[in-house]
């Protein structure tokens, strides 16, 4: 007979998650409703229905949860719920979202240990951290001594509070985040001797640079050399090690890349996060790259796609809805079309309008429509065409490459409009072109195009850089600059670079005009 009594009881674990990336300088801010769609990402859920909306998704709290059951832990479901990157969240959405998340761990005391799936880089309109003030929030629900856990994004802008509040903060290794997921696991992982009573000392470090996102791949020099080192950095009395690049459109002091180490002592951190901060610092120049103008890159496309066998690929990186932009913007189109280009297409183009008068006229059916472009973006206007539309979808299919990782894509009343040798994907929603799902279902094999132009900025490269001839990066007219120098910043910290090579940036100056 087994003695129940000395069985150490499994540790009661809250798990929940608020994740948004915030572009200070888009166009269209994340109310409530938006968190409650989710986008590309499941929609706003609450208690067990959180699990079971996040299961097989390639998400932090999915790796999470998939190792608290292997180690038998017990999870308390508060609320997950995530928004396609934007402008500012609305305090109405923030205040109502946050507050459930807190009553749902109060109202589990007492607890173990917290887990939160976190982005890291969520700005509000009523406050710039709200990722350090929500781990503020459950800090004084919890108390001092219960371990508060989360992991965060790559392009986190780590706040001097979230560092202060949570015991370990744990960052992507990947960009395009293949390893959200696991990174996820690792937090859990690594959660195991504060479970224990350990703690760990904190080492924090701003680098004096932003970097374009363009530039951040981790397949790419220098971050694949920056991050291949990261797992070697973690031995003897050092327990975690992050480099997060930062995501480089939040006007506000903490904005920008940031090192953290946890380690056995304070010597032993400090000195990790130094060796690691020397290493960015000295890369700095390495952050670069080529990009065309939206027709120059076309026709350079056209001529390398000419004896290609597979297709072309085009990040329209400054309208990326991975990043803020509302994925609408005209540019690239309109340079397909003037280039005459065969075999191309884009997408995803969100706009509703053309979308439901695509419906409306069928398939087969010839009609002008027009896709409006961005409204407040420079150089970018609406265009009108004669366009066939080939196909109608409903916007219901799993994207199921290595980035979304057999997320469900909601997108509404979809369609493919071709004009000339080009076709549009159009949708009644916004999500990042990371995915070859998203131009199959409406009816494009994105491997028989020439050339794809991709609304997107560095995730498209997991799907799509394994059947590619090559990438090319253009820079259309939108809302999310190439270079963050671009950016009319007034409130990051004095003396930061807006780039890797400069300008600095001096707010008694008024840049750019």
């Amino acid at each position: 007979m087994t003695d129940d009594s000395t069985r150490t009881p499994a540790p009661r674990i809250a798990v929940g998650g608020f994740m948004h990336e915030t572009n200070t300088f888009a166009p269209t801010r994340a109310d409530y409703a938006a968190f409650e769609h989710g986008g590309g990402w499941p929609a706003l859920a609450e208690g067990p229905a959180m699990i079971a909306a996040t299961r097989d998704v390639n998400m932090g709290i999915c790796g999470f949860v998939t190792e608290a059951a292997r180690r038998g832990w017990h999870l308390v479901p508060t609320l997950w719920c995530a928004a396609v990157p934007s402008a500012h969240v609305t305090e109405d959405a923030y205040e109502a979202i946050a507050a459930r998340i807190v009553a749902a761990i109060e109202a589990a005391l007492p607890l173990d240990a917290v887990y939160l799936d976190l982005h890291g880089a969520m700005v509000c309109t009523h406050l710039d951290d709200g990722e350090g003030e929500l781990l503020a929030r459950v800090r004084r629900v919890i108390g001092p001594d219960v371990p508060l856990v989360a992991s965060l994004d790559l392009h986190g802008n780590v706040t001097p509070l979230m560092v202060a509040e949570a015991d370990l903060l744990v960052a992507y290794r990947t960009y395009p985040h293949v390893d959200m997921a696991e990174t996820g696991r690792r937090t859990a992982e690594q959660l195991v001797p504060l479970l224990a009573g350990q703690r760990h000392a904190k080492a924090f470090r701003q680098i004096p640079f932003l970097i374009p996102i363009a530039w951040q791949s981790t397949t790419m020099e220098p971050n694949a050399t920056l991050y291949g080192a990261l797992l070697e950095m973690e031995t003897g009395g050092v327990a975690s090690v992050s480099y997060l690049c930062g995501f480089p459109a939040a006007d506000f002091p903490d904005c920008g890349p940031s090192v953290l180490a946890y380690g056995a002592d304070q010597a032993a951190a400090d000195a990790a996060a130094n060796a690691l901060a020397d290493r960015v610092v000295a890369a700095r120049s390495a952050y670069a790259g080529k990009a065309f103008a939206p027709l120059d890159g076309v026709r350079e496309a056209m001529r390398i796609a000419a004896r290609a066998t597979r297709p072309v690929v085009i990040a329209d990186t400054q309208d990326n809805p991975g990043a803020g932009g509302d994925s609408n913007t005209t540019g690239m189109l309109k340079a397909l079309v003037e280039a005459d280009a065969q075999r191309a297409a884009i997408g995803v183009i969100f706009d509703p309008k053309a979308a439901a008068a695509a419906h409306a006229a069928g398939v087969g059916a010839t009609a002008e429509i027009t896709l409006s472009g961005a409204d407040g973006v420079a150089g970018d206007t609406p265009f009108t065409g004669i366009f066939e539309v080939t196909a109608l979808s409903d916007g219901d299919f799993i994207a199921s490459g290595a980035f979304y990782g057999g997320a469900r894509m909601r997108l509404g009343p979809s369609a493919c409009l071709k004009i000339g040798g080009v076709r549009v994907v159009v949708a009644s929603a916004k999500a990042q072109m990371a995915d070859r799902e998203m131009y199959r279902f409406v009816g494009i094999e994105p491997e028989g195009e020439a050339i794809l132009v991709n609304k997107s900025s560095v995730h498209f490269r997991a799907d799509f850089a394994p059947t590619a001839e090559t990438i090319l990066t253009c820079t259309a007219p939108g809302p999310m600059p190439l270079s963050p120098a671009d950016l009319p910043f007034r409130r990051l910290r004095p003396g930061i670079d807006l780039s890797p090579t400069g300008p600095v940036f001096d707010p008694a100056e008024s840049h750019p005009s």
